[in-house]
């Protein structure tokens, strides 16, 4: 993974920087917001700065449930899940792919849960990311 575009703590994103950087990726990431909106409601984002390392992070709530990060790099964008242990037990016995569940098993345990990322580069992940949301919202 390359680095976080936005990583100086004076210059929070914008959506127009965002679209001239992660270029045709913006539609997925429209998808995304769409795709909740259309099924769940409005949501909040909001911009966090975590440092020079992970600079500023996008964090997107439904209501007062936090959904998921969203990171910005050259040419693609990457969401970041952390799920509890039910939640865990509930997308393994789901219909997403093999691929995520071996990532969401062997991801490190930590007291808020395990954590799960997608570099989004086209839509190869966009049907888990979805079963991923739903996971969270219910």
């Amino acid at each position: 993974m390359s680095e976080n575009i936005f990583n100086v703590k004076d210059e929070p994103p914008n959506e127009a920087r965002i679209q001239e950087i992660i270029k045709d990726k913006y539609l997925l990431l429209d998808t995304i917001r769409q795709f909740i909106r259309k099924n769940f409601g409005e949501t909040n984002e909001e911009w966090k700065y975590y440092g020079v390392k992970n600079g500023w992070v996008l964090k997107t709530f439904l209501k007062k449930r936090n959904l998921f990060f969203i990171s910005i790099y050259d040419g693609y964008f990457s969401i970041s899940f952390v799920f509890g242990d039910k939640a865990v037990t509930s997308i393994m016995e789901s219909y997403v792919t093999d691929e995520t569940k071996k990532s969401l098993k062997e991801a490190r345990k930590y007291a808020e849960g395990r954590g799960i990322s997608f570099e989004v580069h086209d839509y190869k992940h966009l049907d888990d990311i979805k079963k991923l949301i739903k996971t969270k919202v219910s």
